[in-house]
């Protein structure tokens, strides 16, 4: 069997990744810290492993500590990472500092797997064409425009700046499926009959589903590409009017009411939102990093390199992703309006 250890397997792709793993057959990690809910962890075969981010020496202690028989693990995926903070700097720890330490401490130990998978993100190419929305690929030089942007391109960089080690960067658009919280708000808001949209120039959207990315992340580990960096997404862009009609029709709705948000009221309230998120110390979904995302109009992604390399090819349309998601949605509501 395969070994797997999955770092930052708490979260909404994390238990996706480690099902995944599970049904692939392999002996499977799960790094978490000792605060992580474990929610979506709940297969007894799973192995947990707690980790001090902030510690070189005490990561290093606990692969030690954990370590498979054959003294590492053959596959590791990398998914810790963070989306918002309250504080902008913690970009940088989260998403680049932490993956220093982790990756010092492999080397340290000599723990080095065959084979490293990094996540990072579409953002951290930044805008691409906005005029004839040519396709973000593997040959657009990144310019990222956002903190949480410039924090993935930094990891990036620092991976591809060591020697001989097995990365494979994957660069997913937006992710979306059950659990996730960002794409709820806007079914949510749909739900009541209301989509909002910001500005007024055309905005090509991309997604992926979780699972086919998770099934990505597998069949790029077992064919063996060695540092490359793939864009993650389905094969074609949305305008907010199709999501808005695939997200009505799963939901059953008949009419909703579309809404164009100008920019600068939009930015209003981001500032707003994230001067409340600070004094709450919580982050603030809207926020001004989110805003340029946002504000953001070309999403379109060239997938050519990822379908060549390991045969990648999306199960799920966006129709098809999101009935699953609403109805997952659709449950929990039920639920909750039962208690």
């Amino acid at each position: 069997m395969k070994t797997i250890l999955i770092i930052g397997a708490g979260g909404f792709i994390g238990g996706f990744i480690a099902d995944a793993a599970i049904q692939r057959g392999y002996n499977t990690w799960v790094g978490i810290r000792g605060t992580t809910s474990r929610r979506y962890l709940t297969d007894s075969r799973l192995n947990f492993v707690v980790f001090d981010y902030d510690d070189t020496a005490a990561i290093s202690r606990e692969l030690k500590a954990c370590a498979p028989p054959s003294g590492r693990w053959d596959y590791i995926i990398y998914n810790l990472g963070a989306t918002k903070c309250a504080n902008f700097s913690d970009f940088n720890k989260i998403n680049y500092l932490y993956l220093r330490n982790f990756v010092e401490a492999l080397r340290e130990t000599g723990m080095i797997p065959e084979r490293f998978l990094f996540m990072s993100s579409l953002s951290a190419l930044g805008p691409g064409d906005e005029k004839g929305y040519t396709p973000l690929s593997a040959s657009t030089v990144p310019n990222p425009n956002t903190r949480y942007g410039l924090s993935k391109i930094k990891a990036e960089t620092y991976l591809e700046t060591i020697p001989e080690f097995p990365y494979i960067i994957f660069r997913p658009t937006g992710v979306y499926g059950p659990h996730e919280q960002d794409y709820l708000m806007m079914v949510k808001s749909i739900d009541s009959h209301f989509d909002f949209g910001v500005g007024y120039r055309r905005q090509m959207l991309t997604f992926i589903y979780v699972e086919d990315l998770v099934n990505a992340m597998m069949d790029a580990l077992d064919a063996g590409v060695n540092r490359r960096k793939y864009i993650i997404s389905e094969d074609r862009a949305y305008t907010q009017r199709e999501f808005r009609t695939i997200v009505a029709r799963a939901l059953g709705k008949k009419w909703v009411i579309p809404l164009k948000l100008p920019m600068w009221m939009v930015y209003a309230a981001s500032v707003v939102a994230e001067k409340w998120g600070v004094m709450k110390m919580k982050p603030s979904t809207l926020n001004r990093d989110k805003f340029k995302i946002m504000r953001q109009r070309n999403w379109c992604a060239d997938i050519s390199d990822a379908q060549r390399d390991f045969g990648f090819n999306p199960k799920f349309s966006l129709e098809r992703g999101i009935g699953i998601t609403v109805e997952s949605y659709l449950e929990g509501k039920s639920k909750n309006s039962k208690k």
